[in-house]
């Protein structure tokens, strides 16, 4: 989940893999996409938007991209995945199939990994799930 930079909009990611933006306080969901594409976000988590879309290689499915986080710089993109890779990408990165920065393979390919930059704004940690350890 994340906020807008004004704190007036959130945006999830749904099981279904759908991206959706609602208003806050009121929760409406916003569906015009002009108005979506306008929103500057303060984080960014998701998996899902145009703003990601050369996260997915060629021949991944949905759920092989498990979680995204963008720097506070705003300009990179780190992305955990179940095939155990840690990848950096430039943000936003809307372009099809764009080649990582930077990729590190970790020992647990079977886990689900979530990636954060650090307050430090140096490095990036990665969390194993519990339920996986």
């Amino acid at each position: 989940m994340d906020f807008s930079a004004d704190s007036s909009y959130l945006q999830v990611s749904t099981g279904s893999y759908k991206r959706q933006v609602y208003e806050v306080p009121s929760g409406k969901q916003l569906v015009d996409q002009a108005m979506i594409d306008r929103i500057t976000w303060a984080t960014w988590t998701s998996v899902l938007g145009d703003e990601v879309i050369g996260i997915w290689s060629r021949h991944a499915e949905k759920a092989d991209v498990n979680c995204a986080c963008v720097s506070h710089s705003g300009i990179n993109l780190v992305t955990g995945d179940d095939f155990g890779m840690v990848k950096l990408f430039d943000f936003p990165c809307p372009e099809k199939f764009v080649r990582t920065c930077f990729c590190i393979i970790t020992t647990r390919s079977t886990v689900d990994i979530m990636v954060l930059y650090c307050f430090s704004r140096r490095h990036t940690m990665e969390i194993y799930s519990l339920l996986n350890l």
